[in-house]
């Protein structure tokens, strides 16, 4: 479709503040400073809050006012800047990415073959010229050259010469303007110095410099489709349709968009979930490792809360929806992955400048460089030829790739570990933590109470407690649900406002409720606390039996005791910050060893907390879940939350961890901290090369080809770095485990 027949309108959404949203596919994205003149271009534009692009997925997300601009304006500027925009669509964009991998290889592999052939008669002059070649054997050579050159030269050197035409066209540099210069001005000075009978002629360095760029440019391409898969590894897990129930009692299948809250769906085994929900009928097994981050099977009944992209097992389930499609938690892990590769470090912000000045910098260098050496009386024709070394081996493709090829596969990583970015600096600040501060509840703890003494309790009572409190509203009856498994209610029960529920069963009372509603002494109670304190006591009575008491409290996450030795093993200073009673929070710290803790925290006391840390020159984690940790998560140097942390909580922190196990903290801590050496090593090693390569090439000891070699083998080494990240990470991660 012509993009001046699309209505941009229909693809923009509106925005939480009050703005509008619009996603594009953009073609021609090739390096960092692409990206750079996009981002600048567009914020040129009157109402344009945020423009962000992703140079992995070439995706670009803009937020304006839609009372100062409109959809048709950024359209139009992205087409005068040179872009070509296109809705995004993942499976439409995979497709132009697949169709742009294939003309790279299929121009890689003219260019290779061709450069092969040219570079067996180059081999053969060049023996000539030291033995006894004719002139006119020399020059049908080189015109033999010359015939398999310009073709070739035309056909693989399209990638350069359309993003460059466009570049061009828009009045502005890109990368691609100095290969392009290079590549012509080798091509034209061959063909002079081949109609001049020279010795010498330079089309085996064009060929093989348009060979090595387009073997760069597919690795690059390739590297990104790699990382790309991730992320649509996770839009996969997205259903598009759901099989909504009518009122009726019909089943029919609708796309997603008309899911609305409160609408029941039925979940077929071995389908995906499609909506956030709430089970309420049926009995299956979840994988939900999405969510929790463990592969082990979840069994679910009725009152369980699935999430859309987990599988469902083999029973058939009808879930009451709760989330509508595009708030679903899938969504919000979509949502975050996109924010934390479009956001932009310290280090981005540097690389991003460096490639913004290389236009002007290596087009100076070069000509500089060309009347230095006519200035010392070399000829135009080897002056030229150095010039075009020198303006190949500058271009920063390196420093383009330095730090988004680390800070992709370090996201990668994260997620693996059950860790999504929500700020495009958090790897940055989380390699500078030396000071790690938890809250207490559903941090160190488990979100939801649960029963601790199950073994105290006959299993075939406890059985009957867990379907009498599924008819009971009070807080606590879920943990006895879960505990006892129980998935069939009691038909007729009766409720006693703040004390309890009650039913006859095989003709016996059967009592559920406060240990006073059940007739439990209150020595017996206190003598309970006193072997689990903290803790909420129910009881259950049957019949005439003696009453049981079941205590109920957050226990400890699994790994709790482990990731806290670990972290200190690892040099950090722990605390506990809580605004819960100090006998809990006391009983915490002990278990775990750690012993600065303060009780009956209010928010204004966290803040004042660690303003006090950073007073001391401490770089501050804060790790909370709560609504009273907000303020605090946002005023730490960084901070992280646990998925089941309320929706405030979670926009105050900078990352968000999944599971129901603390091992993410850890894992974060120290893939960050490999992220930042694998930049700063990127970044030297770029730097590195610069300031080796360009005197080399300037002093005249590097030809056209040489420098062709030498630019590929530097983005080469930056992205295999990268990606050394991958095996690095797993090493680690078990040493430290």
């Amino acid at each position: 479709m012509s993009v001046h027949a699309r209505d941009w309108e229909a693809f923009v959404t509106p925005s939480d503040d009050g703005k509008v949203h619009m996603d594009l596919a953009v073609e021609g994205i090739t390096c960092a400073a692409c990206m750079g003149e996009i981002e600048r271009g567009l914020a040129r534009v009157p109402g344009i809050v945020k423009a962000r692009v992703n140079l992995t997925s070439q995706r670009l997300a803009v937020d304006w006012d839609q009372q100062t601009t409109d959809a048709d304006k950024i359209v139009a500027e992205l087409t005068r800047l040179g872009y070509t925009a296109h809705p995004f669509d993942p499976a439409s964009q995979k497709d132009r990415q697949d169709r742009t991998g294939k003309t790279l290889l299929r121009a890689m592999a003219v260019a290779g073959f061709a450069g092969m052939n040219i570079m067996l008669l180059s081999i053969s002059v060049w023996s000539g010229n030291a033995t006894d070649i004719t002139p006119e054997t020399r020059d049908f050579f080189h015109w033999l050259s010359a015939l398999i050159a310009l073709p070739t030269v035309a056909y693989a050197g399209r990638p350069f010469f359309a993003s460059a035409f466009r570049a061009l066209q828009a009045g502005r540099l890109n990368m691609d303007v100095p290969i392009v210069i290079g590549v012509t001005l080798a091509v034209a000075l061959s063909l002079v110095q081949t109609i001049q009978h020279h010795h010498h002629a330079y089309f085996e360095s064009a060929v093989m410099l348009l060979f090595f760029l387009l073997v760069g440019r597919y690795l690059d391409h390739n590297m990104r489709g790699r990382t790309r898969s991730f992320a649509e590894n996770i839009a996969a897990l997205k259903a598009e349709v759901a099989a909504r129930i009518n009122d009726d009692g019909s089943v029919r299948e609708v796309p997603l968009s008309k899911i609305q809250p409160g609408d029941k769906v039925l979940v077929m085994s071995g389908d995906r979930v499609p909506v956030d929900g709430v089970v309420e009928e049926g009995k299956s097994e979840i994988d939900q490792s999405l969510v929790t981050g463990e592969t082990v099977l979840h069994p679910v009944c009725a009152g369980t809360r699935v999430y859309a992209g987990t599988l469902n097992g083999e029973g058939t389930l009808t879930v009451r929806v709760t989330v509508a499609s595009g708030a679903t938690l899938l969504d919000e892990v979509n949502r975050l992955l996109e924010a934390a590769s479009q956001a932009k470090s310290l280090y981005v912000r540097i690389a991003d400048r460096a490639a913004q000045l290389y236009a002007p910098l290596v087009h100076g260098a070069a000509a500089l460089t060309f009347f230095a050496w006519l200035l010392l009386g070399l000829e135009w024709q080897p002056a030229l030829v150095i010039a075009i070394s020198v303006l190949i081996i500058t271009c920063p493709c390196a420093l383009g790739l330095a730090v988004p090829a680390v800070q992709v596969v370090a996201s990668g990583q994260l997620f693996r570990s059950g860790i999504l970015l929500n700020s495009g600096d958090a790897i940055e600040r989380l390699s500078d933590v030396d000071t790690i501060v938890f809250d207490k509840t559903g941090t160190l703890t488990t979100a939801e109470p649960m029963l601790v003494d199950q073994a105290g309790v006959a299993a075939d009572l406890l059985a009957l407690a867990g379907r009498l409190a599924l008819s009971s509203r009070h807080p606590l009856s879920m943990a006895l649900v879960k505990a006892s498994g129980a998935i069939v209610p009691f038909e007729e029960v009766r409720e006693t406002p703040g004390a309890g529920v009650e039913t006859i069963h095989e003709g016996q009372r059967l009592q559920l409720g406060s240990p006073a509603f059940c007739g439990v002494p209150e020595n017996d109670v206190e003598a309970l606390l006193r072997w689990y304190p903290g803790s909420s006591i129910m009881a259950v009575r049957y019949g005439s039996n003696k009453a049981a008491l079941l205590p109920l409290r957050q226990t400890l996450r699994s790994d709790a005791a482990k990731v806290i030795e670990t972290l200190k093993a690892r040099g950090f200073q722990l605390e506990i910050l809580s605004g819960d009673r100090e006998g809990a929070v006391r009983n915490v710290a002990e278990e775990l060893a750690i012993t600065h803790w303060k009780a009956g925290m209010r928010p204004a006391d966290k803040i004042a907390h660690l303003e006090a840390l950073t007073a001391d020159g401490r770089k501050v984690l804060m790790v909370g879940d709560g609504l009273n940790d907000a303020p605090a998560l946002a005023r730490a140097h960084v901070s992280l939350s646990p998925v089941t942390a309320v929706h405030l909580s979670q926009a105050a922190s900078d990352a968000v961890f999944l599971g129901d196990k603390l091992a993410p903290v850890a894992d974060s801590l120290a893939i960050a901290g490999r992220a930042r050496r694998a930049i700063e090593q990127n970044l030297w090693i770029s730097a590195l090369y610069n300031v080796i390569a360009v005197p080399v090439a300037v002093a005249g000891f590097v030809t056209p080809l040489m420098a062709a070699v030498a630019m590929s083998a530097s983005s080469i080494a930056v992205t295999a770095n990268a990606l050394r990240l991958r095996v690095g990470d797993a090493t680690a991660l078990k040493q430290e485990g």
